[in-house]
């Protein structure tokens, strides 16, 4: 299920602080007779920063920027096998797939967090405090789960000609750190983080 954009906020991308002096040094250096401020000046450099990088987020495709050799499990993958996979490539969630490699669910830290007997809105240490007090632990439990259990589900996915710009509005409206990259039929093809959408928003 490809979630679309709707009245999405202007956000700024703003590079590192510029001084006034900076800004001096800079105007002394063209030709000819400015008639603006620093602080003019220094607003027109910003909002040309913003449009182009809106601009350039815009034109991008999450197929440019997507990991395709992705890390995925199974309705029947044991939690055990998912939090291994997950340690070992060093990544905070993953998508769930069926026998088709269709997506039908999104598995992350946070679910794994619940499952332990915190919520989603708890941390790691947390747990680990109740397990050690022996209370509140369900890990004996969830090892016989397995990662239809725990995943969350219909997943938000989307489209390889997806806009990186409008990734980027669903991870932030949903409150999501990933998104599976999914074909016309539903088929895993990559998946897009925050993390490659902030890389993408520098380097563009």
């Amino acid at each position: 299920m490809e979630t679309q954009m709707t009245d999405m906020p202007e956000k700024a991308c703003l590079p590192v602080d510029i001084s006034d002096n900076d800004i001096y040094e800079a105007m002394k250096e063209i030709p000819g007779y400015l008639d603006i401020t620093p602080g003019d000046f220094k607003e027109v450099y910003l909002k040309a920063f913003q449009h182009a990088v809106r601009r350039l987020t815009r034109a991008i495709h999450v197929s440019k920027i997507m990991t395709k050799d992705v890390a995925r499990a199974t309705r029947d993958t044991p939690l055990w096998e998912v939090a291994e996979l997950m340690a070992q490539r060093k990544i905070s969630g993953l998508p769930v797939v069926d026998a088709d490699e269709r997506v039908v669910g999104v598995i992350s830290n946070r679910d794994f967090v619940a499952a332990l007997g915190g919520d989603k809105s708890g941390t790691l240490m947390q747990i680990i405090a109740e397990c050690l007090k022996g209370s509140g632990c369900l890990a004996v439990q969830a090892r016989s789960q397995r990662a239809e259990d725990l995943m969350t589900s219909p997943p938000v996915t989307a489209s390889p000609e997806t806009s990186v710009m409008d990734a980027a509005y669903i991870m932030a409206r949903r409150g999501i750190n990933r998104i599976p990259i999914v074909d016309g039929t539903g088929r895993l093809v990559g998946i897009v983080s925050r993390a490659d959408i902030v890389r993408a928003s520098i380097v563009g």
